[in-house]
């Protein structure tokens, strides 16, 4: 199965771990090439593993899935990794992300979505569409703002309505035919986008869009 997607899990249940294994396995274009308990040495692991997508804990002992996760982007630039938690309203799923995660699940996610999660991280993008992702995003950028790098000064206006698309949870194919484009040129918008402001991925991107207002949040009931 060379290429095939390299999965890494990374949780302090085994019981969680052998599961998810179990669930990864059964599809012919995925294998499992390392488990951990927490994060200690998952950098490493990572590395040695050569993994595309690490199914990473958010609360772990001795080293948290936000640490390790962060760990595991700067040594892997090329490793996708995915939190997994609890509860979809986790206070530490923002900072996870903001540590260069590419989307989150909830542990009780059905057997497909997450196969199909994996497969979409693997391919590069992001877990941008469940709409509570985008709820959750606006709602903890909402209690924990932080400024950011002013838009209007590094990007074009055309970049600036692709940005608040994407931030909308809109695909590349939803943005061209919104705006009027083709679909390649959405996609060098995008990546104009990640390289002027410095950004890793889609999700930095969205989280950059709530913090500077390119987005309005929505204010509770």
């Amino acid at each position: 199965m060379s290429d095939a997607i390299r999965v890494l899990l990374v949780d302090d249940e085994e019981l969680v771990r052998t599961g998810l294994r179990m669930i990864l396995e059964s599809q012919p274009d995925i294998e499992v090439v390392g488990e951990a308990a927490d994060g200690t040495g998952v950098a490493g692991l990572a590395r040695r593993t050569r993994a595309d997508v690490v199914l990473m804990d958010i609360r772990m002992p001795r080293v948290d899935g936000i640490r390790a996760t962060a760990e595991v982007v700067a040594g892997s630039p090329a490793t996708r990794v995915i939190m997994l938690t609890t509860f979809d309203l986790d206070e530490h799923v923002l900072d996870s992300l903001r540590a260069g995660a590419s989307g989150f699940l909830v542990k009780d996610t059905p057997r497909a979505a997450l196969v199909d999660a994996v497969r979409v991280v693997a391919a590069g993008e992001a877990l941008l569409t469940p709409r509570a992702t985008r709820r959750l995003l606006a709602e903890f950028v909402r209690l924990d703002p932080r400024p950011g790098r002013p838009a209007g000064d590094v990007l074009t206006p055309r970049e600036v309505e692709v940005l608040a698309a994407l931030a909308g949870g809109r695909s590349n194919a939803e943005i061209a035919a919104d705006l009027v484009l083709s679909e390649h040129t959405v996609k060098t918008h995008v990546g104009s986008i990640l390289t002027k402001l410095g950004l890793r991925d889609r999700v930095q991107a969205v989280i950059y869009a709530f913090e500077e207002g390119i987005v309005p949040l929505r204010r509770r009931s």
